[in-house]
């Protein structure tokens, strides 16, 4: 055993006797185990495909329903967009209402907007699908995809409007610390339940309730941190010179913080799988292969079962039991 396999083997049987780092490895792993990046990466483009037919009907809405309190429309719609953080001024810069009686540009809105968010459900569900490796048989048809595309779209819309009033509330508390405080919490607590309903919908339900609640506070928490401080993570380089980018900055920033909230999205899920079905601790180097090994290479292969008619079977070296599907 050559001096740099021996440092990793003995910091390999550290982490795998300290549950919280081994959870954090098994995460990492899993993350890799299912080419997550992906799966980031589609929900990353097909998010920001649907962000811009919501912010257009965002403030069309605004306009019709609150067109004699131009003060309190313009709050809500601040609120809003405070949730992309610095590109979030140049956004109300550049978004304008739809005209009142163009009714065909609103309902070119609201299809647009409608049309995005089933994309982005349909690819959350994929997603969820293969983050909790699911064989063929129990992943959902196309009329249940589409019914849960829909109620993603539905919790989509209460988080925006409960977010925004939300957001809107916490300036209004003039300078009271303790209000602030309280706002901050709130919007942890609308983040998180977010998630999780989310997860609910997008999660077939074979997956229970509770085995989806440790990523959705880890969501929840890392999407409030993130609008909190978004200025060191995202688009920080654009506050300098932002005429130098115009446009692109703002379409590229807006990417990179969609980007990051997708990642963060994948991430909390494989946390959920992680922990419901105990897939730590993971080795760092094989052989040996763990039980936990076992299971996520097992369920990688099982995953892979399209009818019920069609069996797959994995078995590893060494065992007595070989696992199936």
């Amino acid at each position: 055993m050559n001096p740099l396999e021996r440092v990793v083997r003995k910091l390999d049987r550290t982490q795998q006797r300290h549950v919280p780092l081994s959870v954090v490895i098994g995460v990492v792993k899993k993350f890799g185990d299912d080419n997550a990046g992906t799966l980031v990466a589609n929900l990353a483009h097909t998010a920001f495909g649907t962000l811009f037919p919501l912010l257009l009907l965002l403030v069309t809405v605004l306009g019709l329903v609150l067109n004699g309190h131009p003060t309190l429309r313009h709050e809500l719609l601040t609120s809003a967009l405070s949730k992309f953080p610095i590109i979030g001024t140049d956004l109300s810069g550049n978004i304008k209402a739809m005209r009142r009686d163009s009714v065909f540009g609103f309902v070119v809105g609201i299809g647009g907007l409608v049309w995005g968010s089933l994309a982005l459900g349909q690819n959350g569900i994929f997603t969820m699908a293969q983050v909790w490796n699911l064989p063929g048989p129990e992943r959902p048809g196309f009329p249940a995809r589409l019914a849960r595309s829909l109620g993603f779209l539905a919790v989509l819309g209460v988080g925006l409007v409960v977010g925004t009033f939300l957001g809107a509330a916490v300036p209004a508390a003039h300078g009271s610390l303790g209000l602030a405080v309280a706002g901050g919490a709130a919007s942890g607590l609308v983040n998180f339940a977010d998630y999780l309903f989310t997860f609910r919908i997008l999660t077939p339900a074979v997956v229970k309730l509770r085995q989806l609640v440790p990523g959705a506070v880890l969501a929840g928490i890392g999407w409030t941190v993130l609008q909190s401080f978004g200025g060191f993570v995202v688009g920080h380089y654009l506050k300098n010179d932002n005429s130098l980018y115009g446009t692109f900055g703002i379409v590229i920033g807006l990417f990179a913080w969609i980007y990051l909230i997708s990642e963060l999205t994948v991430y909390a899920a494989e946390l959920n799988v992680v922990l419901a079905r105990r897939l730590f601790p993971r080795s760092l180097v094989q052989p040996p292969l763990t039980e936990a090994d076992r299971s996520s290479l097992a369920a990688q292969a099982l995953q892979n079962k399209r009818r019920p008619e069609q069996h797959v079977q994995v078995s590893f070296d060494g065992d007595a039991v070989v696992q199936q599907v």
